[in-house]
Order: structure tokens, then sequence, then C-alpha cells
């Protein structure tokens, strides 16, 4: 393409080897699909899989280039994906699993390493995490040493491995304990013990996932001697802005979840400080940065870790109040098929008043409905849906009531050293998005790419959406009216109270100006 003979990025990747985990994950397809579109003109990309579900790892490359985030990519560069090769591995095993020829193959040939791989279950037990995100690390950094031709290795961390911090600066911060500590005393522990000891382990950080991505930080600055390293921090990593398709996404994590289920009407409250900045980035930012520090490490060889902060807050802020303003009208423009209910989530910041809100609008619909299940010989689905919503909830309340400053002075430095074409061709500028078009655009790529409801089914979901509101409204009047027949009226003092109510709206009805009446 004629963008990348012009592009100084696309051109140090020319004829490169690239070595890369994590690539069936949500950021580690779009890593592969933009180095394969913008940088074609590399060698190979070595995919580091393990099999899976009685896959072997190339039958997992097969299923992976399936995938629709590869259709425009195979469309305009269909020679491309031939460069991309299956390596069988697995960062929980010692020497990662790989075989000596391919361990010859990759130290001979790889320049460029992309670490993406990890757990990242919220509630992963410590022992497992502790396995994939710190001693994975590890084991990823001694192949790296051996490795003849390494110019960069760039470890995909998360911005909230520091989350006990409230300002959170581009630097690699004292763990509260040394990683191999930990590493030490949960080896000879069972599952049980360490499950027990985890909350005491973690304090000050809210999940397993967060504590183990900072060891793996700490480990990287201690285990990585010389090697070019570079650390890049997403926040939370939402739908596409741009690429490859505005809104592609392909799992439920974070804000896709709650998108869905409200849209499904089955979420109605959630506890949250509407104030608090929502510190949402699009992957394909994520992506363009990682590329681009991949380049700028090899480039410019600087003389010590550099961490990039990859977040919006500090550069173009959006609030969870917001985000929900937007979001509901949006939904309802583009409502989803099959809804349970009529879309009217909230956020609250009264953990009393959600408590309650989740009691009447969660839990007491879904024991009814799943008591009529039972009674009528089918399968009740609402209360082990409900227990599965509020899990996943848990897990980000902490980030929705809490508020971090970000800053991203490397970032910004960055992106002051890019050309004009790069700057085009992998744009991490944050800045240009605007929230309301974007996030249109992430509700209409939910519904395209992860529900598989096609944009031409709209107006038939319009309409079943505007039958859900009727009938909604229809059984508000029945409940209204066994509500006045059937308790109201039983009290004497209730009527009198009812009249007392209509005379007076009567009265400041007739005291109105005839000009607001008529008006």
């Amino acid at each position: 393409m004629a963008e990348n003979n012009a592009s100084p990025i696309a051109s140090f990747y020319k004829d490169r080897c690239i070595l890369l985990t994590g690539a069936t994950g949500f950021m580690g397809k779009v890593l592969v699909e933009k180095l394969l579109r913008s940088c074609s003109e590399l060698k190979t990309i070595y995919l580091l899989l393990r099999p899976k579900e009685g896959q072997d790892p190339k039958q997992r490359l097969d299923e992976l280039l399936k995938a629709k985030i590869f259709e425009r990519v195979k469309k305009e560069q269909p020679s491309t994906v031939s460069k991309l090769v299956a390596v069988h591995g697995d960062l929980t095993l010692p020497g990662l699993g790989i075989s000596s020829s391919d361990v010859n193959l990759l130290i001979s040939n790889v320049s460029i390493v992309f670490h993406s791989a990890a757990t990242v279950k919220f509630d992963e037990p410590l022992k497992r995490s502790v396995d994939m995100n710190v001693l994975g690390t590890r084991r990823l950094v001694e192949l790296c040493h051996k490795m003849k031709n390494l110019e960069a290795l760039i470890h995909v961390s998360t911005a909230y491995c520091n989350c006990d911090r409230g300002k959170v600066d581009e630097i690699v911060y004292e763990p509260p304990v040394p990683p191999q500590k930990i590493i030490d005393t949960i080896e000879w522990m069972d599952e049980d013990l360490v499950g027990v000891l985890t909350p005491h382990l973690i304090r000050g950080r809210p999940n397993t996932y967060t504590y183990t991505k900072a060891l793996a930080e700490t480990l990287l600055v201690e285990e990585s001697g010389a090697l070019p390293v570079a650390i890049v921090r997403p926040s939370i990593v939402t739908a596409a802005w741009k690429e490859p398709f505005p809104g592609w996404v392909d799992n439920f994590n974070g804000p896709t979840g709650l998108i869905v289920a409200t849209s499904k009407g089955i979420l109605r409250s959630m506890h949250c400080k509407s104030s608090s900045i929502a510190d949402l980035i699009p992957v394909d930012i994520v992506i363009n940065l990682v590329i681009t520090v991949a380049w700028y490490t090899a480039s410019h060889r600087p003389n010590s870790i550099l961490v990039y902060n990859c977040s919006s807050g500090s550069i173009n802020k959006v609030t969870w109040g917001t985000v929900e303003q937007l979001a509901i009208p949006l939904i309802l423009k583009h409502p989803s098929h099959e809804i349970f209910r009529y879309p009217n989530g909230s956020f609250t910041n009264s953990k009393i008043w959600n408590y309650l809100s989740v009691m009447l609008y969660h839990h007491i619909p879904a024991y009814f409905i799943d008591l009529v299940a039972v009674l009528t010989g089918h399968k009740p689905k609402l209360v082990p849906l409900y227990k599965k919503l509020h899990r996943a909830i848990q897990c980000l309340e902490y980030f929705t009531t809490h508020e971090w400053a970000f800053s991203c002075n490397n970032v910004l430095m960055l992106q002051e050293k890019l050309p004009a074409e790069d700057k085009r061709e992998f744009n991490f500028d944050i800045q240009a998005l605007h929230w309301p078009t974007y996030l249109e655009d992430y509700i209409l790529g939910i519904r395209q790419f992860l529900l598989k409801e096609e944009l031409s089914s709209l107006p038939s979901a319009r309409k079943g959406l505007k039958r859900i509101y009727l009938y909604t409204k229809l059984c508000h009047m029945v409940l209204m009216v066994f509500m006045w027949k059937y308790v109201f009226m039983r009290y004497n003092g209730a009527r009198k109270l009812w009249f007392v109510f209509l005379s007076m709206m009567v009265k400041f009805y007739n005291m109105l100006p005839k000009s607001i009446i008529n008006s």
C-alpha cells in the first residue's frame, strides 16, 4: 500500500520476525490484524499457542483466521495471512513448553516480542494468576535473553496494577511484597490455603489480576537486565474506534457486558459514582500505541524501561454519568432482539438504593419467573443468569466507584515524535475521539459482531421494542387497578386521602391561567 511505503514505522517492520503471545485474546487479535494490514512487508509473526479443547495450535490458528476481524485484511492483502506461524507453547510450562527446534528458530530470527497473554479474570485463584501473569512473564524473559537479534520486548500491563494509588505516574512502583517472596510462599501451599490467605496477600488491590500484573512489572525490572523493554498500560479496553471496523468487539468483558445486560432489560441498577471518570480506551488506540512503542524502543534505545499509560481520562474525559446519559437513548435507538424487559437501567451513587433496586427489579422477578418455569415443567434460567451478572458487577464495582489520575506524558511525547503519515496510519490520539459517536458505534458493534444481529434487522427490532413498551405500560395499569381495587378501596382512610388528592388537583388546575392550559 502506498501509505505504508511512506511510513517509517511500517518500513521498520519490513522483513522482521515477530513473536506474539495472547494472539487469541481481544487485544491479540487486533494486534495481529493491524500488523498484517499496516506492516504487510514483515516476514513472519510467530504466535505462541497452546492446545485447547481438542485443537492443536495449527487448528487454533485456522480457527482464529475465521474471525470477522480478519475479513478486511484477507480481502485487501490475502497473501499476508500466510506469514502467521503457530508455535506450540504454554506460558505455564517450564521453558514455555516450546520444543528445542522451535526455540532455535525463535532465538535465531525474532527481533520484536509482544507479550499480551495473561489471565484477565478478576476472580482468578491467586496461584493460577501468579503462574500465568508472573511466572509466565519470567519464562518469556528467559527466552528473550537467548534471542540474538532482539530489539524490543513490549509488555502489555494494565493501568490499574497500581490502583492502590490515586495518581499513577509512568513509572514502575515498588510492590508491597517482592515477586519472588510471593512465588516462594504459594509454591508449597495448596489451593485452599492460598484462597484463605489471598485477601491478606493482595491487600490494597481489589483482585488477583491487578495484583499479579503489578508483580509482573517489578519482575521485568529485576530480570530483564539489558533487554530493550517497554511497558504499555491500557485502562478499560473497549470496542474499536475505527479499525478494523468501528465498534468491533468479541467478548462480554467490562462495559460491554453491562451494555448487553442493559439492552436486554436484565440490568436495572448498578452502584456507580456518576461523577467519576470512566477511563475507557478503544482497543485500536491501544494496539496502535503498542506497535509504535516497539518501533520507538528499537529505534531510539531508551536507557531505561519506559512506561506508557494508555488512558483517556486526562486527555479526553468522560464520566460514568455521561456514559449512562448517552448510552440509554442509543440502546433504545438501536434495540436488540429477544428483550426480557424494556431497557431502563440506571447507575446510582447510593449503596442502599442500589440494594433495594436490585431486590425489587432483579431478585424478585427472577425468582417469581423461575418458580413459574419450574411449576410448568421448564428449566429455571433467570436466577442463575442474575447470579452470574451480579458476580461480574461486583468485580467491576471497584472501578466504577473510584477514580484515578493517570499521567500520560510518555504517550504525548511519542505522539509528538511521529511524522504525519504515521500519525494517520498508527493513530493513538484519543483527543480526537467524539464520545457520542463512538458510543453509538460501540452499541451497533455489540449488536452486529457480538450478538450476531444484522443491521438490516433493526426495523423489526424497533417494532418488538415498541410492543414491549406497550406491554410494560399495560402491566403497570393492571397493577394500579389491582392496588386500587384490593388495597386502597378497602380502607376508608385511603379512600378519603385519594379524594382529597383529586380535589386538590382539580383546584390547582382551575387556578392555572388559561394561556398555560391552552398552550
